[in-house]
């Protein structure tokens, strides 16, 4: 066992969540890792890893205190203002204690630029509430010391269980319409591989900003299509075409000073493969 899985606590804020969940699942096994969960439910109430936190109620010192985290992973979802604090605090703790924060941001943080793919030092710019919301996390944390700090800005992420194919699933079993949008040129991942791209970080003791979607690039319309033709033979599966703009929008993140090894880079066939297994 490498020294760095012996000595490491991580704590998993969101762990009930889609990713928070699959990045606890690839770590628990190699690092003493904790999750926070906000509903009760018997799964993690049973599990002495998992503490119950709700943003919204609940101080995060508390839960810091509980798990002496030595990297904290905030995948955490609720409230805006809630989380802010949240974070301001987790910021505090990282800075007086030996501590490290990975913050799961979002390609929106980019989503007022849109004539090119965004890459790690670009200046951030958004035109909606939840971008603004990730870059003020974001510009927080990056004034903490550099090696303090990762921030993982991600694509639509996929995978079986995902919010996004499960939507896709009652559509297509209430025969309802399907928004596609055919000017938004994007890239995706799957929460299997952003599992193991952290982990990665994490043994490797990485800081900065890293974009981990797909190499390659794709249009929102023809990829969700590739997506539902694998989940269904059925012919009639109706579309609604949502034009947000007359051009071709880019809302993608791409690596250019942060790349991964090869075996952790992903490509948007790789992504399609792997959700029809």
């Amino acid at each position: 066992m490498k020294e760095s899985e012996r000595k490491h606590r991580i704590l998993i804020l969101g762990a009930s969540g889609f990713i928070g969940n699959a990045i606890y699942k690839e770590l628990c096994s190699y690092f003493k890792t904790f999750g926070t969960y906000r509903v009760p439910h018997k799964i993690f109430k049973n599990n002495n890893h998992f503490l119950q936190y709700n943003v919204e109620q609940d101080d995060v010192y508390e839960v810091l205190e509980a798990t002496k985290p030595s990297i904290i992973i905030s995948a955490l979802r609720g409230d805006f203002n809630a989380q802010t604090i949240a974070h301001q605090h987790i910021a505090e703790y990282v800075l007086e204690h030996d501590c490290k924060i990975i913050f799961l941001s979002s390609a929106n943080v980019f989503d007022a630029y849109s004539k090119y793919p965004s890459y790690e030092l670009d200046k951030t710019f958004s035109g909606s509430i939840y971008g603004h919301f990730k870059i003020k996390i974001e510009n927080m944390l990056l004034r903490l010391p550099k090696k303090k700090t990762a921030i993982v800005r991600l694509p639509m992420v996929l995978g079986a269980q995902s919010p996004r194919i499960k939507e896709l699933r009652q559509h297509l079993a209430d025969k309802t319409a399907i928004e596609i949008f055919p000017n938004i040129i994007m890239n995706v991942t799957t929460d299997s591989k952003v599992t193991q791209q952290i982990h990665y970080i994490i043994n490797r003791n990485k800081s900065g900003v890293f974009h981990l979607g797909s190499i390659d690039l794709v249009h929102h319309d023809e990829y969700i299509k590739d997506i539902v033709t694998q989940m269904t033979s059925k012919n009639g599966v109706v579309y609604k075409h949502v034009y947000t703009t007359n051009e071709d929008r880019y809302l993608a993140v791409l690596p250019k000073f942060n790349k991964l090894p090869k075996h952790l880079q992903v490509t948007s066939q790789e992504v399609l493969l792997e959700l029809n297994k």
